[in-house]
Parts: structure tokens; C-alpha cells; sequence
């Protein structure tokens, strides 16, 4: 297959999501047109794109607030479950408590965690980091740790008969081999990272996404809580197909 034919099929495949998404939501104003339902309970996507260009700056500013805790508590998360299980990987005897008290993180309600950390902490950005590290540091232990044990024996043999140290074989073999599961983890915890933000926001904030849905849900005003859910949803795809193009532009030599 040539350039031309991956980029067209590439193409194919996003229009026709487009094209899935824009038929949802013409049903989606349909019914709720037909049926009469009150804007109270579920607004037709036109009331919600009317609430947005209503105050397209209030969104973007919270939007900016949300990407920023969100990115923050990403590079903590990742950066911890990164070492760690690079710190596993060379001492395995370490593996199963580190992994008990990881499992013990991941079961902990967060939404529980979350006003706790903002009685400790105030309404600052610290609280929103810390619960979007945790919510996203789980996954990308599990996966690096896969993939720093996944070197194949042969080629481990080979940097041992080279007389290669621990370290070494760390640094030029394992963390090469386990770059497509550092990518894959973030896959999943780059979307993650953005409800974890908002999920933190709900329990007090001075800005963000979460603020606008908590906001709008007190006063019963669904459309601007709709209008920052679907710049979530969308925020959230965009991190999806950021972290995508990343690998394929790292991970050229797995090609």
C-alpha cells in the first residue's frame, strides 16, 4: 500500500466518523423536537450550540484551565508509574508489594479522595494534580512494566555477553522495547487525565470545565452543561489522536 492509499483510506475512515457523529445528533434534535421534551431535561443540540456562541470565551477559558491540571497530573502520573516500574524491573524482588499498594491506589474511589484533598489542600490546582495522577498512574506502571520484561531473551543474552550492565541493558534495551507500551498506556490515560481534572473540580474550583457543569447543574441549566461535556468529549479525542501521531512520529524504526 502507498503513501497516497494509507492517507486516503486515512481520510475515508474520519469522514465517515464525521459523518456517524453528525447523523446522531440530527437524531438527537429530531426526537427531542418530535417528543417536546423540556430543555430541563435534555436540551436539542441546537440549544446547546446556542449556549456556547452565547459566551465562547467563558468555555475556552474554563477549557484552558481543565487542559492545564489535566496535562499536569499526566506528566506526574506518567513520570511515576515510569520510574517505578523501571525501579521493579531491575530489583523484581520489590514487584509484588509495589504492585499491591499500586492495585490499593487504583481500587480507592477517587470521587471519595477528591473533596478530601481540597479540605487538605484548597481550592488550588494541587488537588486536581494529585487525583489526575492517580487516576492516571496505574495504567502506565501496568503497561511499562509489561514492556520492560518483555526484552527477548536472546537479545538480553547478547547485552550480558557484552558484559552490559543492569543499568545499561535498562537504558539501550528494555526502555527501547517498551516505548510502544509507554505509548499504548498513554492512549488511555491522556482521556483519562481530563476527567480526573474535572472530576477533581466538582468538589471546588475557581475555573475549569468541571466548574461550568457544576455551575449549570445547580441552577438546572443543561445546555451549558452539555456545551462543556461535549468540549470535554472533544478535548478528549483530540488528546487521543495527539498521543497517536506522537508514536507514529517516535516509533518510526517499528515500522
Amino acid at each position: 500500500m502507498t503513501d497516497h492509499d494509507a492517507r486516503w483510506l486515512n481520510a475515508k475512515s474520519y469522514g465517515l466518523a464525521i459523518l456517524v457523529a453528525l447523523a446522531a445528533m440530527a437524531a438527537w434534535e429530531l426526537i427531542v423536537r418530535w417528543r417536546n421534551v423540556p430543555v430541563y431535561l435534555l436540551p436539542a443540540p441546537s440549544r446547546i450550540t446556542q449556549a456556547f456562541w452565547a459566551q465562547p470565551d467563558y468555555y475556552l477559558q474554563a477549557l484552558l484551565v481543565t487542559l492545564g491540571e489535566a496535562l499536569g497530573g499526566l506528566c506526574l502520573g506518567a513520570a511515576a508509574g515510569v520510574v517505578i516500574a523501571a525501579v521493579v524491573s531491575l530489583y523484581p524482588q520489590f514487584e509484588r508489594g509495589v504492585m499491591t499498594l499500586a492495585i490499593l491506589v487504583k481500587s480507592t474511589p477517587l470521587a471519595a479522595i477528591a473533596p478530601l484533598l481540597t479540605i487538605w489542600l484548597g481550592f488550588g490546582p494541587l488537588p486536581k494534580l494529585i487525583i489526575t495522577a492517580l487516576l492516571t498512574f496505574f495504567p502506565t506502571l501496568v503497561n511499562m512494566l509489561v514492556g520492560l520484561q518483555s526484552g527477548e531473551r536472546a537479545l538480553r543474552d547478547l547485552m550480558r555477553l557484552h558484559r552490559a550492565t543492569a543499568w545499561q541493558e535498562l537504558i539501550h534495551l528494555r526502555a527501547w522495547l517498551a516505548l510502544p507500551y509507554l505509548f499504548a498506556a498513554l492512549r488511555i490515560t491522556a482521556p483519562l487525565a481530563l476527567v480526573g481534572a474535572v472530576i477533581a473540580e466538582w468538589t471546588g474550583a475557581s475555573g475549569g470545565l468541571g466548574r461550568v457543569m457544576w455551575l449549570a447543574y445547580n441552577n438546572l441549566n443543561l445546555p451549558p452543561m452539555f456545551a462543556a461535556i461535549f468540549i470535554l468529549s472533544l478535548s478528549g479525542v483530540c488528546a487521543y489522536g495527539l498521543i497517536v501521531w506522537l508514536e507514529k512520529r517516535f516509533l518510526r524504526w517499528k515500522a
